[in-house]
């Protein structure tokens, strides 16, 4: 664990025998296999019971279950998910039996969040942020019917990127897209689609792709059609001509540029300095049922996302990812952008930039509500949930801040490392606009390009 995650003190790991006996529970009957009885879950509430005034900690966080089954996308931003497995910090946090299992796409990823993991599907994933908020109001769902979901962390900052065809390589496209503008129109008036991809409808990559595009004047709705391709098919999509452009998750855009098929406009950092990106979305329901799993769940994924942070970390996480049953992916596709180093695959070589994924430097692990906030403004702004939405209160529901903190104050984390309140105040953009989480009408109105009338 790293300094600014310190174990807890022996004090809160001593057995039950050691604790001072309490009426209706005594050391004698602790010892003499309760354990064997009634099981360890059982036995810690059986102490609870016993000590009305309270037991240590340990004791009171014990898991309901030791199992959980979450899902992932072969993306780097899932790395904390496999890490706390390949390292074991599930199991140090008592939870041994947690499974982490790869996911075909995000449709695959809400099908099996909706179906749970007690019908054969999952109890929690590495999300596009804004997923759960989507599911939850039963705006992605079968029948529009809403599956409660919560956030639990954010799982990383940056690092995604958006990618051109070399088709339209020598127009040296950057965060500003406007020589695409002109170029999508002479393709469409020669009787040709123009196609760009994203991975989810109102998902994180398809926010950025309609961003920059808009910023270009560009209407992603009119002007282009847009396209639902999965993360790990990407590559080979553009590879045979299917889309003009994409934006998604690493390694794919470092993939594309490393078999020449296409270049990196930009990264999403470059859009938005230290933007939100994936999280650790769980069923409600499980949550609920399982509160101390839970928390040592989130616990583990922390550790895990402090481990992925360290730079000299760096390269062992690439090679754990990229084995077969994880990613499947070459080392080479993966190792540049996760240490800062870009190639963009159009003469544009930047070394060492701060451009990398970050998975707890900068408060990357603390799910913020403001920016929650911001992706419910960007769904209303492209019509994915109406003008009449309750920001604040459906941020309310779904964020789960208050377990991130209970969590990081159980591990110990450094006070530096815990955000002072739940906004991380005004944003701004590439292009000049400002989010304030305070006044998101006003940011509506500043946009150019939208669904709807702010």
């Amino acid at each position: 664990m790293s300094d600014a995650s310190k174990t807890k003190s022996d004090a809160t790991t001593q057995s039950p025998a050691t604790t001072p006996a309490a009426e209706g529970v005594s050391r004698r009957s602790l010892l003499k296999g309760s354990a064997a009885a009634l099981g360890t879950a059982a036995l810690f509430e059986a102490v609870r019971m016993g000590f009305p005034g309270g037991v240590p900690s340990a004791h009171a966080a014990a898991p309901e279950t030791t199992k959980a089954i979450l899902g992932y996308i072969a993306l780097i931003d899932a790395s904390p998910l496999v890490i706390a497995k390949e390292k074991g910090f599930f199991a140090k946090h008592g939870v041994p039996d947690v499974e982490v299992n790869k996911q075909a796409s995000w449709g695959a990823t809400r099908d099996n969040l909706v179906l749970g993991g007690e019908k054969n599907g999952i109890d929690g994933a590495h999300i596009l942020s804004p997923m759960p908020y989507l599911i939850s109001a039963g705006k992605v769902t079968q029948n529009n019917v809403p599956t409660p979901m919560v956030i639990l962390a954010r799982l990383n900052l940056d690092a995604q990127a958006i990618s051109v065809s070399n088709e339209y390589k020598d127009l040296k496209v950057t965060t500003d897209a406007k020589a695409l503008k002109e170029a999508f129109a002479k393709k469409r008036a020669d009787g040709k689609e123009v196609k760009v991809a994203m991975t989810f409808p109102g998902g994180t990559h398809d926010l950025w792709l309609r961003y920059w595009l808009a910023s270009a004047g560009i209407d992603p709705d009119k002007d282009v059609s847009t396209i639902v391709v999965p993360p790990p098919q990407m590559v080979a999509n553009m590879k045979v001509g299917t889309m003009d452009a994409f934006c998604v998750g690493e390694p794919w855009n470092e993939q594309l540029v490393n078999q020449g098929i296409g270049f990196t406009a930009c990264t999403t950092g470059e859009i938005w300095k230290n933007h939100p990106e994936k999280a650790l979305g769980m069923r409600a329901d499980f949550v609920e049922k399982n509160p101390n799993t839970t928390k040592a769940i989130l616990m583990a994924v922390m550790e895990a996302q402090q481990w992925c942070d360290k730079m000299e970390n760096k390269q062992e996480l690439a090679e754990i990812v990229g084995k077969r049953q994880w990613f499947n992916v070459p080392v080479a596709d993966i190792i540049g952008r996760l240490k800062g180093d870009i190639n963009y695959g159009n003469g544009r070589v930047e070394k060492g930039t701060d451009l990398y994924m970050k998975f707890w430097k900068d408060h990357a692990s603390y799910p913020f509500k403001s920016h929650d906030a911001w992706f419910i403004t960007e769904d209303i702004r492209w019509g994915k949930f109406e003008p009449s939405t309750d920001i604040n209160a459906l941020v309310n529901k779904v964020n789960r801040e208050d377990i991130w903190r209970a969590a990081a104050k159980e591990l110990g984390v450094d006070a530096a490392d815990i955000p002072a309140g739940t906004s991380r105040g005004k944003e701004t953009f590439f292009d000049g606009k400002v989010f304030d989480p305070a006044d998101p009408q006003a940011y509506l109105k500043s946009l150019g390009i939208k669904r709807v009338e702010a």
